[in-house]
């Protein structure tokens, strides 16, 4: 009822829906897509609770509940590939997300237009390398006979004799992290640049005007302005913290640093996939993703108490 007292009937959903019509064909193709192709294949995770035969129909399946989950917690290989995740993921995260916010203050103070164009495009270039392309760099810079690496060391005198860097378990699981850090530095990037251009310029002048020099600016005005984003991408990459990857850990990974290069989706092709034990494979792929729901849900209220910008 409005001021005049006259009764206003509140439109059903059919009739919202029908004013906003465009808005439901533009997104009906999105919803399509997102429940046949993430939905409907959850159907596939009661495999995690049968013990799986390909030749039998659903109805047939033994069910075992909880076995398999029970028996990843279990078994030591499960346990060193958890392990090895979430060190090269927690590596990944700190490299990647502090260079990232790194390198975008950085070109943000950079005044030659051309100069700042040409290595924000070198830095992207990288991330639009295929992984097995970049394992085949890696293995080649770090190889003992003639890697750029250790030729670079020995010319300066730092070592005696050439390191076997792909050998030694100990420099695994930095050797990803820096691959990755050369690989999406400049892609990562993009969102804090485009969140630092809408900062207002006059900040800027009047903090010159004020006497503040550029890291003073870059502390309490550009660091500031971008926090919002700082925090939702930091939410979102905490969600991903069981996603150390797979093409790179493969193809560099040898029976030397076996047991320091296998992440969880190696565990799932090898014990799972490539045993035949489909039930296994699906249990792991079941644990990474409800566990990096729950890190999101976490973080996220997390940022909600202590008033930070919050992902939902």
């Amino acid at each position: 009822m409005n001021q005049n007292g006259v009764k206003i009937q509140e439109k059903t959903f059919l009739q919202k829906l029908k004013l906003q019509r465009q808005l439901f064909y533009m997104s009906a193709p999105l919803i399509l897509y997102v429940i046949l192709f993430a939905y409907i294949p959850l159907w596939g995770w009661t495999m995690a609770f049968q013990n799986f035969k390909p030749a039998r129909n659903f109805f047939q399946q033994e069910w075992v509940g909880i076995k398999w989950f029970l028996f990843l917690f279990k078994d030591d290989n499960f346990l060193k590939v958890l392990r090895n995740t979430i060190a090269m993921s927690l590596i990944n995260l700190s490299f990647g997300y502090i260079g990232a916010i790194a390198l975008a203050l950085i070109l943000n103070e950079v005044k030659e237009r051309f100069f700042k164009r040409t290595i924000q495009t070198i830095s992207y270039l990288p991330h639009f390398l295929s992984w097995v392309i970049v394992s085949g760099l890696v293995a080649s810079m770090l190889s003992v006979e003639d890697g750029a690496i250790n030729q670079l060391l020995l010319s300066l005198r730092l070592i005696k004799e050439p390191i076997m860097w792909l050998g030694e378990p100990k420099y695994f699981w930095w050797i990803t992290g820096f691959t990755y850090l050369w690989k999406e530095i400049g892609w990562n990037s993009i969102i804090y640049l485009a969140a630092i251009s809408g900062i207002d310029p006059t900040l800027y002048e009047v903090a010159e005007i004020d006497g503040c020099g550029r890291l003073k600016k870059m502390w309490y005005i550009t660091l500031p302005g971008i926090k919002s984003t700082i925090m939702v991408l930091l939410i979102m990459s905490i969600g991903h913290i069981l996603d150390a990857g797979f093409e790179l850990q493969f193809l560099l990974r040898n029976g030397l640093i076996q047991d320091y290069a296998d992440t969880i989706d190696i565990y799932v092709l090898t014990f799972g996939l490539n045993s035949g034990n489909y039930s296994l494979a699906t249990a792991a792929g079941m644990f990474k993703n409800i566990v990096n729901i729950a890190l999101i849900f976490l973080a996220n209220f997390l940022a909600k108490r202590m008033g930070e910008e919050r992902l939902i």
